[in-house]
């Protein structure tokens, strides 16, 4: 989880140790007498850099595709808590009342204490109770027609899928990429900027332009995996637009 002001400084201190590395390496192993191996540093840096390449390509598509699946998920759970404020339109006249009631209350809940609590890391239980109140009230009803009991029926797995979906919500607020992997990145990617660092050009400034240009790129990436990597925290998360449309339909 990085916030703006973070991401710009973990860029600028990657891109500014890359460019400090070059200018160390020119004052102990000067550029002229690294040019003889030019041909040995390209075949290395080429193999290097494509298979960083490839590992930076896979962790970004996964951690996006990870976010895309939690927003649509938040979206799900949303449709759902609509849908059962609607079918309780035909549930008893009392039940009707209680569901339609827990259903606002659940959306706001969710709004300002399940947001506020994901985005500071913390588990989001605060709409539990209210999920499982909701469940108490369907099953207490004792229908007296066939259209209640039909709506009860539907009501019913409506709930169920939205349960469903507050228990991915909870799962996917907590998960991280492990170590291991935020090990690999961030190894390969020193390595790989230290090995185009190690070319020996002529042209010094054209050389510094083309590390700069090179672990921008790298940091820019490094960056983006680890805001996207928490989908409800940072600086890019998944709103609560969903929610609030819910709450704003039930209102209405």
């Amino acid at each position: 989880m990085l916030y703006t002001t973070q991401s710009l400084v973990v860029v600028a201190l990657t891109v500014a140790a890359s460019l400090l590395f070059m200018w160390i390496l020119n004052r102990i192993w000067p550029w002229n007498k690294r040019h003889a191996h030019n041909d040995l540093i390209g075949w290395q840096l080429s193999i290097l850099g494509t298979t960083y390449a490839v590992m930076l390509g896979f962790m970004l598509y996964t951690v996006w595709t990870d976010f895309g699946a939690a927003e649509q998920n938040t979206d799900n759970e949303a449709n759902c808590l609509i849908n059962v404020y609607r079918l309780s339109a035909g549930l008893p006249e009392e039940a009707r009342g209680q569901m339609q009631m827990l259903a606002r209350y659940y959306a706001n809940t969710v709004l300002n204490k399940d947001w506020p609590d994901m985005a500071a890391d913390f588990p989001p239980t605060a709409s539990e109770k209210i999920n499982q109140d909701m469940w108490r009230t369907l099953m207490s009803i004792k229908t007296a027609s066939p259209n209640e009991l039909l709506a009860e029926d539907h009501t019913i797995s409506e709930l169920s899928d939205m349960t469903e979906h507050r228990r991915i919500r909870v799962l996917q607020s907590a998960f991280r990429l492990p170590t291991v992997l935020w090990c690999v990145l961030i190894i390969g990617g020193a390595v790989t900027i230290a090995s185009a660092s190690m070319f020996g050009s002529a042209n010094t400034v054209l050389h510094a332009l083309q590390v700069f240009a090179f672990s921008l790129l790298v940091a820019l990436v490094l960056v983006a995996v680890a805001d996207i990597d928490r989908p409800f925290q940072g600086s890019v998360h998944v709103r609560d637009l969903a929610f609030r449309r819910a709450l704003d339909s039930m209102r209405n």
